[in-house]
């Protein structure tokens, strides 16, 4: 198992394309500042000892040397001890609705972002119990297995958007049979789904599939993203322009929330039904619910000791600096037919 002890200064490699950049403007410059003098062909032959490649060398060889230094101080790490963990929790999937209408503004700053910040703070509060993540439009597809690995889960989610599920739609039905069959099979612990949509839903019969998880000991809640009013759904045009989505008569599509179906799956799966507004999604009070379901002993396979390497990189970076130096930008006379660095 590989992993970063300190990830976020790999942040600081985003400053290599911005060194290279500056290198190259700074270069173009100076061969405009050479122009002004004369002909760059006569200038050179009075600089028989100059470089052309040399600067360039030197540069490639110092950013070479910070990107190892980056990736040594981020801490780069291999699981070298395995372990069995028991704990006692319970499984839950929360299913995303990832279609067009979760871009309304009702709820700010827009429906999806906001159930993600809501995702992302409720794993936060995560410790014993595993997380699986579904994402759905017209069809639902596995965003993040069920998994105790939290980090994973939270690196995944800030990924998801409209263009996670090519096909367009709300298959409330499908996210909730796919769940059904992505929790830990052969375990006795609680299971519970989390729904998480506006209610449009046109694919399927979501009822009758809540009905089943039910009848499998699986609770199914769903909260209600959007306000009764509603809001119409933005899009960019082809020129850059804000515009919003529009029926085939050019009339904007306003999307509202189905707040009666969402109601009916909750109420079929044997769960709660919460409406987000804009002071809080609702889902922690799901969580309350689901906290007081039975615990079971959960055993997961996690790697409880890793080694350091960061120190290899450190020493590659070293070595480069050190070459980097020893390298002069201009031709040594004894080395000047060596035709390595011209």
């Amino acid at each position: 198992m590989f992993r970063f002890g300190s990830p976020y200064y790999l942040f600081a490699l985003a400053l290599i394309p911005a060194l290279v950049a500056l290198f190259i403007y700074f270069r173009i410059q100076r061969k405009k500042a050479i122009r002004t003098f004369g002909n760059p062909e006569i200038l050179e032959a009075l600089m028989p000892s100059a470089s052309k490649t040399r600067p360039v060398w030197k540069f490639i060889i110092l950013q070479i040397a910070l990107a190892f230094l980056i990736i040594g101080l981020a801490r780069p790490q291999f699981g070298a001890k395995l372990q069995n963990i028991k704990r006692k929790g319970v499984e839950i999937i929360i299913a995303l609705d990832v279609s067009n209408s979760m871009m309304a503004e009702d709820i700010q700053p827009n429906r999806l972002e906001r159930a993600k910040r809501a995702i992302s703070r409720l794993t936060d509060q995560l410790s014993n119990d595993k997380l699986g993540l579904i994402v759905f439009a017209g069809d639902a597809y596995t965003q993040i297995p069920i998994t105790t690995d939290y980090t994973s889960a939270k690196l995944f989610l800030s990924s998801i958007n409209t263009n996670s599920v090519p096909k367009q739609g709300t298959a409330i039905g499908s996210a909730i049979e796919l769940a059904m069959g992505s929790f830990t099979p052969e375990t006795k612990t609680s299971k519970a789904i989390i729904v998480i949509t506006d209610g449009e839903n046109h694919e399927d019969d979501a009822v009758e599939m809540a009905k089943k998880a039910q009848e499998e000991n699986i609770v199914v809640h769903t909260i209600g993203m959007g306000l009764p009013q509603g809001g119409p759904i933005p899009v960019s045009s082809a020129y850059g322009q804000s515009d919003f989505r529009r029926d085939k008569d050019g009339q904007v599509i306003v999307t509202k929330l189905d707040e009666k179906s969402l109601q009916e799956i909750a109420a079929a799966g044997g769960g709660k039904y919460v409406r987000a507004n804009n002071t809080e999604v609702g889902i922690n009070n799901i969580y309350d619910e689901i906290s007081q379901m039975e615990k079971s002993e959960l055993q997961s396979r996690v790697y409880t000791d890793y080694n350091d390497q960061y120190f290899y990189f450190i020493i590659v970076a070293l070595v480069l600096v050190i070459v980097e130096f020893l390298l002069m930008e201009r031709k040594n006379k004894l080395f000047r037919n060596f035709k390595l660095f011209k």
